[in-house]
């Protein structure tokens, strides 16, 4: 029932906007920002169960609204959200980032050097650096003295 509902909702969105680029005339409305908050997430995240998501991109208007708000705000992620229609049909990516390991281990290694930097300026670790020579051979002889005590 509630899929029902919402394919009911995403055709009457569709229906409402036709072929204006926004819901009232050319210029977005509170109501393009609340439509939008819901459908960007609905296209672009990947869903165990992927019904809702194959019938918003069926809905060609509603895919374009949103790809040219995104492209319109967001030009930086504004990347084509409606391919067309893939020949896997087991709904899996058709195309990995060839990228991805790379940018895992960049991910990784700001992450360390954030930490350790937050440590060091925090103070939770520090570097000292001991002299060589008698001084720092005194201090291992105290040590020493203070054990055997």
């Amino acid at each position: 029932q509630l899929y029902r509902d919402a394919r009911e909702c995403l055709t009457l969105l569709s229906q409402r906007l036709g072929a204006q680029k926004f819901f009232f005339g050319d210029s977005p409305a509170s109501l393009d920002a609340f439509v939008f908050s819901r459908l960007a997430p609905l296209l672009k995240a990947k869903l165990p169960n992927g019904k809702l998501q194959q019938h918003l991109k069926s809905l060609k208007n509603l895919c374009n609204y949103c790809t040219s708000i995104l492209s319109l705000y967001f030009p930086w992620d504004g990347g084509e959200m409606c391919p067309p229609p893939s020949p896997c049909a087991d709904g899996g990516e058709a195309e990995e980032d060839p990228h991805k390991r790379r940018n895992q281990l960049l991910s990784v290694l700001v992450g360390l050097v954030a930490m350790l930097g937050y440590a060091f300026l925090s103070g939770i670790v520090s570097i000292q650096r001991g002299g060589v020579g008698p001084a720092g051979r005194q201090q291992i002889a105290l040590e020493e003295e203070e054990e055997e005590e």
